[in-house]
C-alpha cells in the first residue's frame, strides 16, 4: 500500500538511492511509478529480485513524489528497514 510510504520518515527517493539502498541490504520495499523509463524500471526491478525485496507499484512519478513529499517527479522510492536494537546483552 502506497500510503505506507507517505508515513514512513525512513525512506530514500529516487533511482541511484534506491538501487544503493538495494546494494547494501536496508530497503524493506520498493516503490517503482510506471511511468518511468523502461530502463530504469528494469534496473530498480532485477536489482530488487535479486535481493528479494518486493516491489510495488505506483501509477505515476508526480504520484509517488506527492506520497514521498517531494516536489520533483521520482521514478524510484523505498522504506528503510528499521535499524536492529542493541540490547547490550
Amino acid at each position: 500500500m502506497p500510503e505506507q510510504l507517505k508515513k514512513r520518515t525512513a525512506r530514500v527517493v529516487g533511482v541511484r538511492q534506491v538501487l544503493r539502498a538495494l546494494g547494501d541490504q536496508s530497503l524493506e520495499k520498493v516503490y517503482l511509478a510506471l511511468d518511468a523509463a523502461p530502463h530504469l524500471r528494469g534496473q530498480v526491478e532485477a536489482a530488487a529480485q535479486a535481493a528479494g525485496i518486493p516491489v510495488e507499484t505506483v501509477a505515476t512519478m508526480e504520484e509517488l513524489a506527492r506520497l514521498c513529499r517531494v516536489d520533483v517527479p521520482s521514478a524510484a522510492a523505498g522504506c528503510l528497514r528499521a535499524p536492529a536494537q542493541n540490547t547490550g546483552k
